[in-house]
């Protein structure tokens, strides 16, 4: 009774100050989407209506990840990940191919991204392992869960989608760090890691594909090839620093708008936006996004039980790797992966799991304070 109770509460300021960041770089998102396709012919459906939609499947997504249980949720989670696995598989056999890479189901008009849905799906499953029982010793703690991650990650790397896979490596750390490596394993892992770097480093290397390659030569020399890989990266770069102080205003970037920046409305929306509206809009942005993750922090310090505090961690992990990697890169800190600004860019596999993977962080928030489960 108590727990029916308080699952039907009505939502404190936390909670609305939470929906409040969402909705607000949602809005920017596609703000910023109709600002750089808003003159592309789009048909019935152009891209920022496009982003509406898949935002209110998101909130779809979003409701049920807050209402379910999360402890029921985490049942679920080996089931979820072997129809991953298979949809994986199914995008390496049938999938949408699109500037070299196969990485999409097409459904009608639509396409999804199942490599985005694994993201949360992992952080369910290793949540889940974790939580059901003491994990001690070097094996249960360390390599069986690196296991239990492989087969997706390799499934991932295939298509290929390093920016996804990087994330897949990302939550698993995350996890290693919430449940706590005594120093001696750390330092083992550690060594290994070294010891094993320049195989492994021949191994990525060589696995990597052309234009994989040319992105992390034009990372290390900015110089290196501008007219084609090192294109990209170029334009972003001017496109950032030519947004000043207050930027350049709504359709008034001419990187964007001129269509000198390819991928504006996806993995470079930071871009647009920075020409745009400039350092202000970018502080006030990141500002944002800062609020989002620090309310994600609160939520994972109070969660009631393990499973809450590593759900919240996974997530965490997973907004804020893609955060400082897309901006990384879109600035020049970083090669370019990838992966997509959470909230804010283009695509609706990305909006729709990250939707629910914050509403599956608010879960954890909300029932904190139940009895039962």
């Amino acid at each position: 009774m108590i727990d029916r109770v308080i699952d039907s509460r009505r939502m404190d300021s936390f909670d609305w100050q939470f929906l409040a960041l969402m909705g607000a770089i949602l809005s920017i998102g596609v703000l910023s989407i109709y600002s750089v396709t808003h003159a592309q012919p789009g048909g019935r459906f152009p891209l920022y209506m496009k982003q509406i939609i898949w935002i209110l499947v998101g909130a779809g997504a979003f409701i049920t990840m807050l209402a379910v249980d999360y402890h029921k949720i985490s049942r679920l989670a080996y089931v979820l990940y072997a129809i991953v696995l298979v949809l994986l598989v199914v995008v390496l056999v049938a999938g949408k191919t699109s500037r070299g890479a196969q990485r999409w189901i097409p459904i009608g008009p639509f396409a999804f991204q199942p490599s985005e849905f694994a993201k949360l799906v992992l952080i369910l499953v290793l949540a889940s392992y974790y939580a059901n029982a003491p994990r001690e010793g070097w094996l249960q703690r360390v390599v069986l869960p690196a296991l239990i991650m492989m087969p997706g990650l390799l499934l991932i790397l295939k298509q290929p989608d390093l920016g996804s896979g990087l994330s897949f490596l990302a939550i698993y750390a995350a996890m290693l760090l919430v449940v706590g490596m005594r120093s001696k394993a750390l330092g083992i892992l550690l060594l290994f890691a070294l010891m094993l770097f320049p195989f492994a480093w021949e191994m990525l290397w060589g696995s990597l594909h052309d234009y994989q390659r040319e992105r992390v030569m034009t990372f290390v020399d900015p110089a290196y090839d501008t007219g084609g890989k090192g294109y990209h990266a170029l334009q972003s770069r001017i496109a950032v620093g030519s947004g000043e102080l207050l930027g350049k205003g709504l359709y008034g970037g001419t990187q964007s708008q001129l269509k000198f920046l390819p991928e504006g409305h996806t993995d470079f929306v930071f871009a647009v936006f920075a020409e745009e509206w400039g350092f202000v809009g970018v502080l006030v942005l990141l500002a944002l996004f800062l609020g989002l993750i620090m309310f994600s922090l609160e939520i994972a310090a109070k969660a009631k039980d393990v499973l809450g505090a590593l759900l919240a961690a996974g997530v965490i992990a997973m907004l804020g790797f893609c955060l400082v990697i897309n901006i990384g890169m879109t600035v020049g800190l970083l090669p370019i992966v990838g992966i997509p600004l959470p909230l804010m860019s283009y695509g609706g596999s990305a909006v729709v799991t990250t939707m629910a993977a914050l509403g599956l962080l608010l879960n954890v928030k909300r029932r904190r304070l139940t009895l039962f489960y």
